[in-house]
């Protein structure tokens, strides 16, 4: 570690160039004739690869040209304090202090976090005026050495306990800060954050997702927290941990230059009912929190097992609305029989040389037309095998959640499986696809537990490299699927038939029950859980149900959909009957429910439930079981997972729809406003909290 920094790296008041490529150049020469990289050429290659994502300038005369290479050979810093400074794209001009860091692909965990630290260091004030203070190479190297490595039997700081005395009111924040490569500015960017909120009397716990690692943020944590601040410039992971929390999204940089900004805009968007949020359910506040297993400090088995079972479910959802829109909107055009005919159509006819509808014995053909026919049976085609993927995708994001990225590929080769399963377990490898939910389920938990089993093993260092993207693959699926066709495929196909035999046959008082309980699953907390368990129950039922109207599966999703729709329309409505019990952001906040409640947004109900959870969560319970029982009364059945009332064309018994739907806002509305009137004054306007400093 005493080696990342040598006196031959560095290079005081030089001129290395009149632009950055010129300064980046030679420094990366100065790495090569240290003996640390094997091609210049590679190395610099990297650089202005990295430089051409953003610009490496920092604020006060700081550069940080950084990158991974498969030149390098071992993680390493050069600095030069130029003379002048030169234009690295800060926006408070050019930069004299330039650190150069470089690091080999795949390196070490380690070194990593030494970069770390360095990174963190280059905010502070105390540390770049020592840089030019300097007069020697020696003096800089121990400079860095200090932050870096500092000497084990260093005295700790004195602590000044009038300083941290805590406040009488304490906001608390959170925040994720990454960068594309994940050395420099996601530390940096971190530092800057911890600076600004103790500066503003606020207490802030930072989650870096770098290449050092990251340690999640405990979930407890972030529920405490008022708001996020999302510091990045690549996608949040799990972001699903902080669903429901008023959000500021910025890149990596602005922290670093606007720190005490971007902390007074959290704790603006803390106080703001309308303030954008994170999307989710504020309910399944631990669903996915951390991909890789890494699950936060006490979770319990049943939580962890219900974070890895809604991660999956979260990545599944898009692929299932967007294939069930475009089966619905090709029954549309080309009328339910198509589907029977899809092949022979699209073998024998173009959109120039159209089919005949009449050819085909079919009477429900848009317009009669047959480039309606051919358009029709062209989206039901993307759509079913967009919506075939949605069990392989349930598979492999289980895995993901339990074994990070080594997990993904195996997840989605079991969830494949699954789709064929029974016709394996049957003998027959040519079957028709089934389903298979319960088989993905089964098959993306094993793969994620032995991809994790096998990512644990000690390997040489020469051998690390192929274990994610060869040995954990390959290992995790031959025994995971040896597994799921040798012994689990019987049993799972036998249940798959036993739960269809069971719905099939369910009519009359039982399907009417089963629509009131999935319709209070659907309410009961508005995107979380219960609610994608219900959903994904029906989902998975239109996925294998007959095309017949009626069919019992068809049922289920017009009952779940219109459930969902209730708690927001409800309290859209509430607000227009009662204003007065309401403030004025709930007020606000009803306008949009509208909209969200009739596209099937069940999550636009939260702000109203998260203010007043005991009047408004059972008023909600008791309007969608109302919906989902009368829906199922009424035989209403939907062939489209998703879109509200939007979808109507791919709605049996309209009139039924809309009758379920409205008794059931009505039955909700009138039980909030109820419960809301009773020994209940008019709401007072909440005043924003006082920022203590």
């Amino acid at each position: 570690m005493a080696e990342l920094m040598t006196t031959a790296l560095v290079s005081l008041d030089a001129v290395l160039g009149a632009d950055k490529d010129a300064v980046i150049a030679a420094l990366a020469a100065r790495v090569a004739e240290a003996g640390r990289a094997t091609d210049v050429e590679q190395l610099k290659a990297d650089l202005y690869a990295r430089e051409a994502k953003s610009s490496t300038g920092m604020k006060d005369g700081i550069a940080i040209p950084h990158c991974r290479s498969v030149a390098v050979t071992e993680p390493t810093l050069a600095f030069a304090r130029l003379a002048p400074g030169v234009d690295f794209g800060a926006k408070d001009g050019a930069a004299d202090l330039v650190f150069l860091i470089a690091a080999p692909e795949g390196g070490g965990n380690a070194h990593l976090q030494i970069l770390a630290k360095l990174a963190r260091s280059l905010v502070k004030p105390e540390f770049t005026d020592g840089l030019r203070a300097a007069t020697t190479p020696e003096a800089v190297v121990a400079l860095v050495q200090g932050v870096v490595a500092p000497p084990a039997d260093a005295a700790p700081a004195p602590v000044d306990v009038q300083k941290k005395t805590t406040p009488t009111v304490v906001r608390r924040l959170v925040a994720v800060t990454s960068c594309p490569t994940g050395i420099a500015h996601t530390y940096m960017a971190a530092e800057a954050l911890e600076a600004a909120a103790e500066r503003a009397g606020v207490q802030i716990d930072v989650e870096t997702q770098g290449s050092a690692g990251s340690k999640p943020l405990p979930q407890a944590t972030i529920e405490a927290a008022e708001a996020v601040v999302f510091a990045t410039d690549v996608g949040v992971r799990d972001k699903h941990r902080f669903a429901g929390k008023p959000v500021v999204a910025t890149g990596v940089k602005r922290p670093i230059d606007d720190g005490d900004a971007v902390i007074a805009e959290a704790l603006r968007a803390a106080d703001n009912p309308s303030a954008a949020r994170v999307e989710g359910s504020a309910a399944a506040g631990g669903a996915g929190s951390s991909a890789g297993g890494s699950a936060s400090a006490g979770e319990s088995w049943g939580g962890r097992a219900r974070r890895v079972l809604m991660t999956g479910v979260s990545y599944m959802i898009p692929f299932v609305a967007a294939g069930g829109l475009l089966i619905a909107l090709g029954f549309l055009l080309g009328g339910y029989d198509s589907a029977n005919v899809a092949g022979d159509i699209l073998v024998k006819h173009s959109l120039l040389d159209r089919p005949s509808p009449a050819d085909y014995g079919l009477d429900h053909v848009a317009f009669g037309s047959g480039a309606m026919l051919y358009l029709g049976v062209l989206l039901f085609v993307i759509g079913k095998a967009a919506f075939a993927l949605f069990v392989p995708a349930l598979a492999g994001y289980i895995a993901y959640a339990i074994a990070d990225r080594p997990g993904l590929a195996p997840g989605f080769i079991m969830g494949a499986l699954a789709t064929n399963l029974a016709g394996f377990a049957a003998g027959d490898a040519t079957a028709a696809p089934q389903t298979g939910f319960i088989g993905a389920i089964v098959g993306g938990t094993l793969a994620g537990l032995i991809a994790l089993w096998v990512s644990s093993w000690r390997v040489p260092t020469w051998a690390r490299g192929l274990m994610p993207v060869l040995v954990i693959p390959l290992v995790t699926s031959i025994v995971a699927g040896l597994v799921m066709l040798l012994l689990l495929g019987r049993p799972i196909t036998w249940l798959m038939e036993q739960l269809s035999d069971g719905l099939n046959s369910m009519s009359g008082s039982n399907a009417i029950i089963l629509g009131v309980v999935l319709g209070m699953m659907m309410a009961f907390d508005m995107g979380g859980p219960l609610n994608k368990v219900a959903y994904s129950f029906a989902v998975v039922g239109i996925g294998a149900a007959s095309l017949k109207t009626g069919a019992p599966e068809l049922k289920i999703m017009a009952a779940v959909m219109l459930a969902g729709m209730v708690p927001p329309l409800a309290m859209a409505l509430a607000t227009v009957v009662r204003p007065g019990l309401f403030t004025s952001a709930e007020r606000e906040n009803g306008k949009a429910a509208w909209l969200l409640g009739a596209s099937f947004i069940s999550e636009g109900a939260i702000p109203f439930a998260a203010a007043d959870p005991l009047r408004v969560i059972p008023s909600i319970v008791l309007g969608s079981a109302v919906t989902g029982g009368l829906a199922e009364a009424l035989d209403v059945s939907l062939r489209a997972p998703h879109g509200g009332i939007f979808v109507l064309f791919a709605v049996d018994g309209v009139l039924g729809f809309f009758v379920a739907l409205i008794a059931g806002t009505v039955v909700a509305a009138a039980a909030v406003i109820a419960l809301k009137s009773v020994g209940r004054a008019a709401p007072v306007e909440a005043a924003p909290e006082p920022v203590t400093v």
